[in-house]
């Protein structure tokens, strides 16, 4: 395991490479290519070393050795302070609580960054798995936001001197 990489109770969560995501770009339909910020991509494009923030992270099952998913950052930490998670679980493997040991690792991972005060995370504007996780995780629903790449999302965060996560 590398020094990024970091384990939960049931995941290993491996740091990504830039071939490893261009990789996982390749593979994606054209409509779900459609879905990716320009702004990630070009970061993706222009990186040139093992970048976290970037390139984000493999979701292994530790008793199986099969990746169920993957999970990371949208952007490396914003000049506030601020940094947003994303993560997705296989469909065959939701609903197990990976989404949740995935979000919270990614918790601790920013927050051993001293740049990093609040992580934040979007979802659809309704009750649903997502919500779900971010409520176990601790985040506080913070309202209603528009998005300029994902339109209108709710808005989650953490702050660091809450220490919620478990």
């Amino acid at each position: 395991m590398s020094a990024t990489d970091m384990r939960t109770k049931r995941l290993n969560l491996i740091a990504r490479t830039k071939d490893d995501a261009t990789a996982m770009v390749d593979a994606m339909s054209p409509s779900e290519k459609e879905q990716l910020s320009a702004d990630w991509l070009a970061r993706l494009a222009a990186s040139n070393f093992a970048d976290p923030w970037t390139h984000g992270f493999s979701l292994v099952h530790r008793g199986t050795g099969d990746v169920i998913g993957m999970c990371g950052f949208k952007a490396p930490p914003a000049a506030d302070g601020a940094v947003e998670i994303a993560y997705g679980v296989d469909l065959d493997q939701q609903g197990k609580g990976y989404a949740t040991e995935a979000a919270v690792a990614l918790v601790v991972f920013a927050f051993g960054d001293r740049r990093v005060r609040v992580v934040r995370a979007h979802t659809l504007p309704e009750s649903n798995a997502s919500t779900r996780v971010l409520t176990k995780c601790g985040f506080l629903y913070i309202g209603e936001f528009v998005d300029p790449e994902d339109g209108l999302v709710w808005r989650w965060e953490i702050h660091q001197q809450e220490g919620a996560v478990s």
